[in-house]
Order: C-alpha cells, then sequence, then structure tokens
C-alpha cells in the first residue's frame, strides 16, 4: 500500500496538479536522505563519513540535473502531494526490509498490487470522472507502469533489500532524475545538456560510493 498506492499516488496526483517533472523529481531525490535516517532509528542502519558523502553527491547529481528546468507556480496540494510520496516511498522500504523474508518476492508483490488497487478503485469511484479514453498513448502508459513500474521495477526493488541495507538500496533513488534525462533524450528528443551529464558522472560515483564501501561491511 505504501509503494503503490501512497507512493505512486500521490507522484501521480502531483503531476496531475500541475506540479513540474522536475520539481517531483527533486522531492522524490529527497528519499536516500530520509530512508537513511530512518533505517537508523528502526533498523539501527549505521551511518558514517563515507556513507554521508557518497549520499550527498548522490544528491548534488541529482539536484544540478534538475535545477536548470525547475519551474515556478507551485500549488500547496500539488507539494503535499508530492510529500506524501516522498514520505510514503521510504516509510515503505523501511517496513518492505523488515518483512522481506516472510514471503515469496511474487506473492509480496502480488499483495501490493492487489491492495493498492482496492485503494485507488474506493478513491477513483469517490472523486473522478469515469471516463477512459482507449487510445495508443493509453495503452502504452498503462503496459509501461504494469509490466515496468509495478512488476518489474518493484520485484528488483524487493530482490536488492533481501541482500542490501535499506539506505544503500535507497540510494538508488538518486539516478532517477539523470537517468531520465538519458531516456528522455532518446525517446523524447529533448536535449542532454553537459549539466545533464555532470549530474549523472557526480550520482553515479555517489552510489558506487555507497554500494561498495557498505558491500565490505
Amino acid at each position: 500500500m505504501l509503494f503503490h498506492g501512497f507512493y505512486l499516488g500521490g507522484v501521480f496526483y502531483a503531476l496531475s496538479k500541475g506540479i513540474s517533472a522536475s520539481l517531483i523529481a527533486l522531492i522524490v531525490s529527497l528519499q536516500p536522505i530520509l530512508t537513511s535516517i530512518l533505517a537508523k532509528i528502526y533498523l539501527n542502519e549505521k551511518l558514517n563519513l563515507i556513507q554521508c558523502f557518497g549520499i550527498f553527491l548522490g544528491f548534488c547529481g541529482a539536484f544540478i540535473i534538475i535545477l536548470s528546468d525547475l519551474s515556478q507556480g507551485l500549488t500547496l496540494l500539488a507539494f503535499t502531494a508530492g510529500l506524501v510520496g516522498l514520505i510514503s516511498s521510504s516509510f515503505g522500504i523501511i517496513w518492505q526490509k523488515r518483512i522481506i523474508h516472510e514471503l515469496p518476492l511474487s506473492a509480496n508483490n502480488f499483495i501490493q498490487a492487489f491492495s493498492a488497487s482496492i485503494f485507488h478503485i474506493l478513491l477513483a469511484l469517490c472523486f473522478e470522472n469515469y471516463f477512459i479514453n482507449f487510445s495508443d498513448s493509453f495503452f502504452i502508459a498503462m503496459s509501461w507502469q504494469i509490466l515496468v513500474v509495478s512488476l518489474g521495477a518493484f520485484l528488483i526493488l524487493m530482490w536488492l533489500l533481501q541482500s542490501k541495507k535499506a539506505n544503500q538500496t535507497s540510494t538508488l533513488f538518486f539516478l532517477i532524475p539523470p537517468i531520465s534525462a538519458v531516456m528522455a533524450f532518446f525517446i523524447l528528443g529533448e536535449q542532454f545538456s553537459f549539466l545533464d551529464f555532470l549530474g549523472l558522472f557526480i550520482s553515479s560515483i555517489g552510489v558506487f560510493i555507497v554500494s561498495r564501501y557498505q558491500s565490505k561491511t
């Protein structure tokens, strides 16, 4: 529910209320920092200077990419929805780490997706208009969300949590803005600037430092 319900729901709702993709990416990029704090409190995962430096580099790289494209006109409702997504994803990783060995990955993901679908159906019945435009774009977007995000990405996330610490796994979220910039370059034809390359490089170094160090401890 925290991942599929409040995290994805909060992000998509914020986008529907006018928040820019750059700003929501910046909010989500704070997730590894919040997760590291929560992991220290609830999982007793210790942070050290090298880990903190890696997390700092990861955030700097993500922020560099987003900084030049940060938009104005942010509404309180959209920002609140983004914060709900951020907090939900952090607590979701902490909770998932605590119960990861109690269920198989496929069953775990199915239960999460099924409970979140009921949650969103209830919200849609209460607040949405009953209309779907069955276009090619709709089927492509839904296929991506179902197969790549809900099935592929979350299974990989839970698999990583089985063998790695929560703060180590969450550091990969720093790669969302730079990887999005690369995909936008190839798929949407958007320009990939020097700042995009610099941010990708710095974020990758930060993730490498955290992963490399923790693999030795």
